[in-house]
C-alpha cells in the first residue's frame, strides 16, 4: 500500500477510536485516556508494519485539539471554549509547519533513522518503538492537556487571569510560529528550493541558522512550544484560584522530553557542523535566552 494510502487509513481509524472513545464515559478524562490507548496500540501497528516511525508525529499536532475538543463537549463552559479555541490554533499552525516540510507524505523525521542505527538491534528497537514512540510520547498528550481536567467541573467562570494568560499562550505561539518560519526559509533557500537571502550568508556558510530569533535561542521553538503549554496550565489553574496544582505534571514531563530531544539533536548538529559546537552553543543559550549570551 503506498504511503498516502496509509496514512489516510491511518486517519480514519484515529478517527473511528475517537468517537468510540468519546462515547464510553461521561468523564472527559477518561474519555481522553482510552483514546490514547487506542491511538497508540494503533500507532506501534503501523510503526511495525510500515517500518517507518514518524506515526506518532502525524498525531502530534492533531490528537491535542481532539481532546481539548472531548473536554470542551462534555462540560461546554466558556473557559475550555477560549482553551479550545487557542489548542486549535496551536495545532492548526504546527500542522501546516509538519505538512509543508513533507510530514505527511513519505518522509520521516531524520533522527528516528539515526536513533535505530545508535540501538542497533531489532528487538531493542521494538521495544523502543512499542515504549516510548507509541506510549509514552501519547501519554504526553494525556499530560500536557491536563490542566483542562481542572475546567471540568461545575461553576467554572471566566477571570482576569483567563484574559491574561491567553495573551500569553498566544505571544508563546508567535515565537513558535517565527522561529518555524525562519528555519523555513534557510533550509529552503539553502538547499535551492528558494531564492538565496543575503543576510543569510554567514548562516549558508556555516550550515545551520543562528541569526534572528536563534541568535537569542539554539531552540526558539522550543521556547515557543514550551511557553505555550505552561501558559495553557496556569490559565486553567488560575482560572480555579489554584496556581500550583498536581497537574502542574504534564508541562514538566514536556520540558523533560524537550530537555532530551535538545541533546539529541544537538549531538547530530554539532557532529555535522564544526561551528555549532566551537561557538554557537558557547555563545547562545539552549531554550531560554540569556540576552548577555547573544551570537554577535
Amino acid at each position: 500500500m503506498k504511503r498516502n494510502k496509509q496514512i489516510l487509513l491511518f486517519f480514519a481509524l484515529i478517527i473511528c477510536i475517537s468517537i468510540i472513545a468519546f462515547k464510553i464515559s461521561n468523564n472527559p478524562l477518561t474519555c481522553v485516556i482510552y483514546l490514547i490507548l487506542f491511538s497508540a496500540t494503533i500507532t506501534y501497528i503501523f510503526n511495525s508494519l510500515t517500518n517507518e516511525y514518524s506515526w506518532t508525529d502525524r498525531l502530534w499536532s492533531t490528537l491535542p485539539i481532539v481532546i481539548s475538543l472531548f473536554y470542551y463537549f462534555k462540560t461546554l463552559n466558556n473557559v475550555l471554549l477560549i482553551v479550545t479555541i487557542l489548542i486549535t490554533l496551536w495545532g492548526l499552525r504546527l500542522t501546516f509547519n509538519f505538512a509543508r516540510k513533507g510530514g505527511y507524505s513519505n518522509s520521516e523525521d531524520y533522527r528516528w533513522a539515526y536513533l535505530r542505527e545508535k540501538i542497533n538491534s531489532k528487538i531493542k528497537w521494538q521495544l523502543f518503538s512499542l515504549l516510548f514512540i507509541a506510549f509514552y510520547q501519547q501519554l504526553l498528550f494525556i499530560g500536557f492537556t491536563l490542566p483542562l481536567y481542572l475546567l471540568s467541573k461545575e461553576h467554572i467562570y471566566l477571570n482576569k487571569y483567563t484574559y491574561i494568560f491567553s495573551i500569553i499562550a498566544i505571544l508563546f505561539l508567535s515565537i513558535e510560529t517565527i522561529a518555524d518560519q525562519q528555519q523555513w526559509i534557510f533550509q529552503e533557500s539553502k538547499y535551492g528550493r528558494l531564492e538565496k537571502r543575503d543576510k543569510l550568508k554567514k548562516d549558508y556558510e556555516q550550515g545551520f541558522l543562528s541569526s534572528g530569533l536563534f541568535s537569542l535561542s539554539r531552540h526558539p521553538n522550543y521556547l515557543g512550544e514550551l511557553g505555550f503549554w505552561y501558559s495553557i496550565y496556569f490559565l486553567c489553574s488560575s482560572t480555579i484560584n489554584n496556581f500550583l496544582n498536581w497537574t502542574l505534571i504534564g508541562p514538566l514531563l514536556l520540558t523533560t522530553l524537550f530537555i532530551g530531544s535538545v541533546k539529541f539533536t544537538e549531538n547530530i548538529s554539532q557532529n555535522k557542523y564544526p561551528l555549532y559546537k566551537e561557538l554557537y552553543k558557547k555563545q547562545v543559550a539552549p531554550v531560554f535566552p540569556l540576552f548577555y549570551k547573544r551570537l554577535k
